[in-house]
């Protein structure tokens, strides 16, 4: 589908929601997301959904979740119906739907280091915690029986034959030293998580992609976007995927200490997570990224092999039992 098809698309569908103006083009990653200026000055995220990802249903059960969190006070986008009521349409073959407008600027971009004084990015990262923290202790509060339909970020999910991101051991750039040291870790870890003890027994609704881009920064004040990878899975690795782009910066173990001040202080629950939790959450989050990237980049792709080796990297130190993330 080319940009002037989504640029229609997205036209028309702004039509639905009453724009005032034509949609302005935001972001194209896995959804593509516009702008649109409704009446009264109001403002909405309007997304155009990647086909064959995730079900309408499952696109509505992650706005209810979402605007549950919202009218609580979390600083996330809630839905912005239809006039009818309803959350989502299908537009030229394309499940859109609308969101609140959050004002502020990503804390930081994978391909750029972490911008800020030691002391800044470790304020930044107690802050992510604590907001994590707040997701998790908020949805655990939240009445959203039944199950939703949304993806399981278990140890199926995550490490089973079929993984949602796909088969990571199988990654062509891996040799056959990397490729047998990630089957022996898949299949240690699949126990671990299975047998639901220590930090895999915290499982629930998570947010399953909180990285720098989806963290928006506003007046002293922190906002989670993009809900589009939530599913139920181990809290752990919302932790895990916020520290995972942050693997080659030289504060590392200070962003990861304070990264789990902001977290177990905000939680105050009788589970703590330690270092080695975390080292667990963040293999799992490259893992799956290194599966993620196959079907989602070109082959020569920088990425690629980024992705392979810091699997690779720490998978071997979890192997051997050994501290630290170097």
């Amino acid at each position: 589908m080319t940009a002037e098809d989504t640029t229609e698309i997205a036209a028309e569908a702004a039509r639905l929601w009453g724009a005032v103006a034509t949609p302005e083009l935001i972001v194209a990653r896995e959804n593509i997301v516009y702008r649109m200026e409704l009446s009264r000055g109001r403002r909405a995220a309007l997304r155009l959904h990647r086909v064959g990802y995730q079900s309408r249903k499952a696109i509505e059960a992650e706005l209810l979740w979402t605007g549950a969190l919202a009218a609580r006070g979390f600083p996330t986008p809630g839905p912005v119906p239809l006039p009818g009521g309803k959350v989502t349409a299908e537009v030229g073959g394309r499940i859109v739907s609308a969101t609140e407008w959050i004002a502020g600027e990503p804390v930081g971009c994978a391909a750029l280091p972490l911008g800020g004084s030691r002391a800044e990015q470790a304020d930044l990262h107690r802050d992510i915690g604590r907001l994590i923290a707040r997701l998790h202790s908020l949805t655990d509060g939240l009445d959203l029986s039944p199950t939703l339909p949304r993806p399981r970020w278990d140890a199926e999910g995550l490490l089973g034959a079929t993984p949602l991101w796909g088969a990571f051991w199988r990654h062509p750039g891996l040799d056959s030293e990397a490729s047998a040291l990630l089957h022996r870790l898949r299949a240690s870890l699949h126990e671990r998580l299975a047998r639901g003890d220590g930090f895999a027994a915290d499982f629930g609704l998570i947010h399953a992609d909180v990285l720098r881009e989806n963290l928006l920064a506003a007046d002293g004040t922190l906002s989670l976007i993009d809900f589009d990878d939530s599913g139920y899975g181990y809290r752990i690795y919302d932790l895990g995927t916020a520290l995972v782009q942050s693997l080659e910066e030289t504060t590392l173990p200070d962003l990861a200490r304070a990264l789990l001040e902001g977290y177990n202080g905000e939680r105050g629950q009788a589970l703590v997570f330690t270092e080695d939790d975390l080292r667990i959450g963040v293999l799992l989050r490259a893992l799956a990224s290194c599966g993620w990237i196959q079907s989602r980049a070109a082959p020569d792709d920088p990425r690629q092999r980024l992705y392979v080796a810091r699997a690779v990297r720490l998978a071997g130190l979890v192997e051997r039992g050994l501290p630290g993330w170097t």
